[in-house]
């Protein structure tokens, strides 16, 4: 192994936190950050989830915060290559004029990113049009991951669950799809102290065995993952706000050649306990 090479290995080990991989069938297997590291090369598909960037919250250092985050991702696709990035709602913390602030900056990120709207990204849905060029209920593939990023607020701030009409119909247009990760910013059962109740949702996704993972982000201070009929909920904790886990950090998830899926979260800025799940 080069310098180089060592180097990135041990910087890596550093920063890993909540390694796990999924198996076939719904099962967990803990990993150890040198797994997952020398698992590198069996990757056919890899992306990073953060939210909660809160920029433009008062009181807190909303632009050093994003700045940072962008750049640690940045860092990591140097090494570990991204195919995309999700930045999963609460881009801003209310006030509209700090929408194509954070774009200005998001757009530095490694390409293509993809945004949802959380509740605290209160614009209509033709202003976030204007500013995304999306809507705020979209669908696109990269390789051949389907990617369904769905609205669950609106400009006043409230709980709402995504279109389920959209979502039954995007499914449907992808059934023979080989993975399907779906993203929305509100967790769509109590599970959490924030989340909401729609059994619906639910009801939707399990008839579409292909959606590999629900992605949620909103609550601050949950970074790991639910089960629900074999299919992982997974929380990211936040990169921006005045409140959550003691550290901003974000998700990686990778998809391998044999159809499993390994998911951690990455802490560049300390060192925490060791992988424990």
């Amino acid at each position: 192994m080069s310098n180089s090479q060592h180097n990135s290995r041990r910087q890596f080990i550093k920063n890993i936190s909540l390694a796990t991989a999924l198996i076939a069938g719904g099962s967990f297997k803990s990993l150890t950050a040198s797994e997952v590291f020398d698992m590198r090369k069996k990757v056919a598909l890899r992306f990073v989830v953060a939210s909660d960037f809160h920029y433009g919250q008062p009181k807190t250092e909303f632009e050093a915060m994003a700045d940072k985050v962008i750049a640690q991702i940045n860092l990591f696709h140097q090494t570990q290559p991204l195919d995309f990035c999700v930045m999963n709602g609460d881009l801003i913390h209310n006030e509209k004029q700090f929408l194509p602030q954070i774009k200005a900056k998001l757009d530095g990120l490694p390409k293509p990113y993809f945004v949802t709207r959380g509740n605290h990204d209160m614009v209509s849905a033709d202003y976030w049009k204007e500013i995304w060029n999306t809507p705020l209920h979209h669908s696109t593939t990269v390789k051949d991951a389907v990617i369904l990023l769905c609205d669950t607020s609106n400009e006043k701030g409230e709980y709402l669950s995504p279109d389920l009409i959209w979502l039954k119909a995007q499914l449907e247009q992808h059934k023979k799809a080989k993975q399907v990760f779906l993203f929305v910013h509100i967790p769509q059962v109590k599970w959490t102290a924030n989340g909401i109740d729609t059994p619906g949702f639910y009801e939707i996704l399990k008839q579409y065995p292909n959606i590999k993972a629900v992605f949620h982000g909103h609550e601050h201070d949950q970074d790991g993952h639910k089960m629900v009929d074999n299919l992982p909920f997974m929380f990211d904790a936040h990169v921006g706000g005045n409140w959550g886990t003691p550290y901003k950090g974000f998700r990686v998830i990778e998809m391998m050649k044999d159809g499993s899926l390994v998911s951690y979260m990455m802490n560049p800025t300390e060192k925490m306990n060791e992988i424990s799940f």
